[in-house]
């Protein structure tokens, strides 16, 4: 398994968020994690991030223990996130935000930085490349120059998995990658994912599009009071009486 949450538990005061969640993600492959709101699945994604640490259980990463490993520690083994709501850099054009993503060494004074200024426009033109091969995978070629606080909701969600993918990531967790995105471009940002897949990189997305995680998902989570209730092939899942009555007393 390329990633391995193991009885995981998130608690805030009295409240459990979380009790006793497991799953896994193999490496290459796309996994879907759903709920209703307050299930309990977006605190999972937070632990799983880094973002938040959990109380109890164990989380391993391509055989790194990665529990109590801060986000950042987490990103350079090539476990990374997006956000719900994106967190673009609206002053900088769409580049200049997949420059400033990039990992590596920061120079840390001017003195050697003036020194190395050779080795540093040879490493922004490396970046560059690279920048622009993700912005035309992504169809986003179009907007490389422009601001990106003019871009739209669903632009927006493209340019904050672009810089995720500068990291060159092993497995994204995606989170609510449709929500703001136009249903016309639903589709395209299915196959943008199917491609990523195609190219090695391991996906685990939360989402309520439950029928976008079905046609995406080789298997499928669903989380309800903080428990994973169901999990297998998608349409099994879907199907089954247990998660039908946690969604809309038993209608999907």
């Amino acid at each position: 398994m390329m990633l391995d949450v193991s009885d995981v538990t998130v608690s805030y005061g009295p409240f459990l968020a979380v009790d006793r969640a497991s799953l896994q993600v193999g490496a290459g492959e796309t996994v879907g994690l759903a709920g209703t709101n307050g299930a309990g699945k977006s605190t999972l994604f937070a632990a799983i991030a880094g973002q938040i640490m959990a109380d109890t259980g164990r989380m391993v990463f391509d055989d790194h223990a990665i529990t109590n490993h801060p986000a950042h520690q987490r990103a350079r083994l090539g476990l990374c996130r997006t956000f719900q709501v994106p967190r673009e850099f609206g002053r900088l054009s769409v580049l200049e935000n997949l420059l400033v993503a990039a990992p590596g060494d920061r120079m840390e004074t001017m003195w050697s930085a003036w020194f190395a200024r050779g080795a540093m426009r040879r490493k922004t033109q490396q970046l560059t490349v690279q920048a622009d091969g993700i912005l035309a995978m992504l169809g986003m070629s179009g907007l490389r120059d422009l601001p990106a606080a003019g871009l739209s909701g669903g632009q927006k969600k493209l340019l904050e998995l672009a810089r995720v993918l500068m990291h060159r990531p092993r497995l994204i967790l995606l989170d609510e990658p449709f929500a703001g995105v136009n249903p016309v471009r639903i589709g395209e940002v299915m196959e943008i994912f199917r491609r990523l897949k195609d190219s090695g990189i391991a996906l685990l997305i939360v989402e309520h599009h439950l029928q976008a995680l079905k046609a995406l998902s080789s298997r499928l989570y669903v989380m309800d009071q903080g428990r994973v209730i169901a999990q297998g092939d998608p349409a099994e899942v879907l199907a089954s009486r247990i998660v039908q009555d946690a969604y809309m007393g038993g209608v999907l």
